[in-house]
């Protein structure tokens, strides 16, 4: 029914994000926000935090760098960076 499914364990080993994450993380500018909730309520992996407005941060050990934060915005408030290499995620 399904194919082959691999995943590496030495792949996500010591990696809080899983077995995958990309290079971009989200940032916040907390100067638009409305407090609508929706980045909070649409992220996968739960790692926003935040209970009014302008408060909203994600934890970046847990963020995939997915984007989906930035899509829902409706005042364009959160914007996709690179992140930066090496050295601890932030």
């Amino acid at each position: 029914m399904f194919g082959p499914l691999t995943v590496k364990p030495v792949k996500s080993k010591g990696d809080k994000t899983g077995c995958w994450r990309v290079q971009l993380k989200p940032k916040y500018l907390q100067k638009n926000c409305i407090g609508c909730k929706m980045c909070l309520l649409i992220c996968p992996e739960a790692c926003i935090k935040g209970k009014e407005k302008n408060t909203f941060m994600p934890d970046y050990n847990y963020c995939k760098g997915c984007g989906l934060c930035a899509i829902v915005c409706p005042k364009q408030d959160i914007i996709m960076v690179e992140e930066e290499s090496g050295g601890e995620k932030k």
